[in-house]
């Protein structure tokens, strides 16, 4: 048995762990907050990542995947304002460099320290700035907030969150934070996340830990439907708790603090007006379920519906039939929340005005039952709003 527990303090409530931020003007020179950031353990600890799956990949991208190999990493460097993405070889030698210096800052290897940045693509990093920006860093046991802020591009808060978990054996915590708001889409979303730990965990462990989260957290949200260059998620774990807890424990917990974060990316989807729980059953298969899921989650047409305030199941069925699976339209329904739209493929008896009420709600689930199969798959997703086009014209 295990009790979780909501915590302050983020990417710093584990032991050991300590986070800082600084600002040195990376976007354009002037320095108006901060704009870079580091994460670190002070003692030795196994480490865990997943990147993009895009073919194109950013810099910092690469120079982590090739860290990681290399194990012990026990620093994360991260900034904003710069994605350091499609800069060619000049790109690499500067996630290198950032990494060279955040280690004679900490006293590492620079393959100890894993890279992240977010920011526009194909403007080569102010280096100069970035180097005595990196130098300034002082990271604390109180610096988890700013350490998220720092990170922020479009979002509108500053993203963390904590967990404390009580077992027969001890006491262990697991605290997060990251970024997101824009170009979010499974597999993974736009989005830099660093997960720290003061469990003890062997790092084959860890790292299957958290692909399997990684699935049922970060690989279920989608704003837009595009997806980033840079997207990294990172655990870290130190085992200054002394506690080896059950895998099973370990991973409730970790999913409590990855789910919660992707849900407060969605939240603050670039001029998201809506969450929406999109779940798909009775499927056929799993993969159908997913893909059905993800149809209507990235419906244009479904997403605008919304936005008015509209619960038009005539689209979110639409989206599933045209997205290939196997169903058949006389077998499904619809829900918003628990009232059905449609039943067997036509309008249910439920009043126009009840669903439009749900659909009105801030955060309400649909649900698509299509009565072939035992398989489910969910999604979170948003609106899209006019706000959204309005951030995303260009500068």
């Amino acid at each position: 048995m295990s009790d979780i527990k909501k915590i302050k303090g983020g990417v710093c409530a584990p032991e050991g762990f300590l986070a800082g931020a600084t600002g040195c003007g990376i976007k354009n020179g002037e320095v108006t907050r901060d704009d870079i950031a580091v994460v670190f353990s002070e003692a030795p600890s196994h480490s865990a990542a997943t990147f993009t799956t895009n073919n194109v990949k950013a810099a910092p991208v690469l120079v982590s995947a090739s860290h990681l190999k290399a194990g012990r990493n026990r620093a994360v460097i991260l900034n904003s304002g710069n994605a350091n993405a499609c800069t060619g070889q000049s790109g690499l030698k500067n996630a290198k460099a950032m990494a060279a210096a955040t280690a004679s800052l900490l006293d590492l290897k620079p393959t100890e320290v894993l890279i992240c940045s977010t920011g526009r693509i194909g403007v080569p990093l102010p280096m100069d700035r970035i180097t005595k920006g990196i130098a300034a860093l002082y990271p604390t046991r109180t610096g988890s907030k700013s350490a998220a802020a720092s990170i922020m591009t479009s979002d509108t808060f500053a993203k963390e969150f904590a967990v404390e978990v009580k077992t027969p054996d001890g006491t262990f915590r697991i605290g997060g934070i990251a970024k997101g708001a824009g170009m979010i889409d499974p597999n993974m979303a736009t989005m830099l996340c660093v997960v720290t730990t003061d469990a003890a965990i062997s790092q084959p462990a860890l790292r299957s830990s958290l692909r399997r989260s990684v699935a049922n957290s970060f690989n279920r949200i989608t704003i837009d439907g595009d997806m980033s260059t840079n997207d990294t998620v990172i655990l870290l774990a130190n085992g200054l708790s002394g506690v080896t807890p059950a895998v099973s424990v370990f991973d409730a917990a970790l999913d409590e603090v990855n789910r919660a974060l992707a849900r407060m990316i969605v939240s603050d989807g670039e001029g998201v007006s809506r969450f929406v729980e999109v779940e798909v059953t009775g499927a056929a298969t799993e993969k159908d379920a997913r893909t059905a899921a993800e149809a209507i989650a990235n419906s244009t047409l479904v997403k605008c519906a919304w936005a008015g305030g509209d619960p038009n199941w005539g689209r979110i069925l639409d989206a599933v039939g045209y997205s290939g699976i196997k169903m058949k339209e006389s077998k499904t329904d619809i829900y918003y929340d628990n009232l059905a739209a449609v039943k067997n493929g036509v309008a249910a008896t439920t009043p126009f005005p009840k669903l439009r009420a749900i659909a009105a709600k801030k955060a309400f689930k649909v649900r698509v039952d299509l009565n072939v199969g035992k398989a489910s798959y969910y999604v979170w997703t948003t609106d899209l709003t006019e706000e959204y086009v309005r951030l995303n014209l260009g500068e």
